[in-house]
């Protein structure tokens, strides 16, 4: 009986084996009978699959390759950048200034000749014709993205903003990063806000209004809000260009179209303290921060929030330095707090204006900024009104849009 077993599991081993082996052979063919018909091919399943592999690999691989390409390109602008700013700060310390302008192959004696690599392309602004002086340099890569330097920053992504606003600098005091704002205060253009010179601002609008219409302007618009607009009131209140005597804090900074009878378009400028336009540390120019219509904000005020004021005299017009009670208000809107050396001194002599508050207060309160047309010493970069509700509109109330 054990012999017939071994024999039938002999012959059973026997016939897997050869089994096994017959289909291996029509799956994948036999080189010792040429005479074999077999079939190599791979299944649609086994196809895809390998299909698959082969894309990711080429995904991974194409992806790998951009971020590698992207990355030396940038390194390359920004290593041009970093070159091209010493090469400023050279002829600084050589002749006493900032070159005006960029001249290849041919600089003057007040010019340089700066190159970037691979195609990119620099463009050269030098900003302030007195000392503290400046420059801005702007280097653009093939892929049409900017990268900025100025005298003190090391290179970094410059923003693009849309027509007719400007680039702003950011600032840590207002916690804000660079912004774009409208250059003119926003014109009502077949209902859609605009930032240009021709026509007077609109106005008539609540800040309800205007944060809506501010956001439907563009992609990522919005109301300019309090740390936007005290931003750029401490920019320009350091430009020495900006003020009378040519030195920041010396004679006045303008309050712009203050003494006149009606708000104005922006097609002409005004001189002295009624000068419209004033200029930022990137060479930036933008129009009627101060004068000429209110301007909205996006900030609200109300209890337990305080105002800055004098405590128990009630709502008043007040001069910056005479406000005793600096209030709770983030950011904090007074001179002093831009950080800028004798700032909390200054007063509406030196063209910043005044602010209307009450300490005690507790209803809930718009930031009207800037003075308008007949406001005369009132008006300034630094005036705030607290006086009106958000939902308040009148025929000299207008505003601004930030991106």
């Amino acid at each position: 009986m054990s012999n017939k077993a071994t024999y039938y599991e002999k012959s059973n081993s026997l016939s897997l084996s050869l089994s096994l082996s017959n289909r291996l052979k029509n799956r994948f063919g036999s080189n010792t009978n040429p005479n074999l018909k077999t079939n190599p091919g791979f299944t649609i399943v086994e196809l895809l699959v390998v299909i698959v592999v082969i894309g990711i690999l080429a995904a991974i691989t194409i992806v790998s390759y951009t971020g590698i390409s992207t990355k030396a390109v940038t390194a390359s602008v920004q290593s041009d950048l970093t070159n091209a700013s010493t090469q400023l700060k050279v002829f600084m310390a050589t002749n006493g200034a900032f070159p005006t302008a960029i001249n290849c192959p041919t600089p003057g004696t007040t010019e340089i000749c700066l190159k970037s690599s691979g195609g990119n392309s620099f463009t050269y602004k030098p900003v302030n014709t007195t000392n503290p002086q400046a420059f801005h340099l702007t280097n653009t890569n093939t892929n049409g993205t900017n990268y900025l330097i100025t005298d003190n920053s090391a290179p970094y992504t410059a923003i693009s903003c849309p027509a007719n606003y400007i680039v702003v600098p950011g600032n840590s005091t207002y916690g804000t990063n660079d912004f774009c704002v409208m250059k003119y205060g926003a014109k009502n253009v077949g209902g859609v806000a605009t930032s240009q010179a021709a026509s007077t601002p609109w106005v008539s609008i609540s800040q309800t209004t205007a944060i809506t219409t501010a956001a439907a302007a563009c992609t990522g618009c919005h109301l300019i809000t309090e740390g936007e607009f005290l931003t750029i009131a401490q920019n320009v209140l350091t430009v020495p260009s900006n003020w009378s005597n040519g030195t920041v804090g010396s004679g006045y900074i303008p309050r712009g179209n203050s003494d006149s009878g009606a708000a104005m378009d922006a097609t002409s400028d005004l001189t002295g303290i009624n000068k419209r336009t004033l200029t930022l540390t990137n060479g930036e120019v933008i129009w009627d921060l101060a004068g000429n219509v209110w301007e909205w904000t996006s900030g609200t005020v109300q209890s337990p929030t305080v105002q800055p004021g004098i405590t128990g005299t009630g709502a008043n017009w007040r001069e910056w330095p005479n406000v005793t009670n600096p209030g709770t208000m983030s950011p904090n809107p007074s001179a002093a707090a831009t950080g800028i050396a004798g700032a909390s001194g200054w007063n509406s002599g030196n063209g910043i204006g005044l602010i209307y508050s009450n300490t005690e207060e507790t209803g809930l309160r718009g930031f009207l900024r800037g003075g308008l047309w007949n406001f005369g010493s009132f008006a300034g970069v630094l005036t705030l009104s607290l006086n009106n509700s958000p939902g308040d509109a009148a025929a000299n109330i207008g505003f601004r849009v930030s991106r």
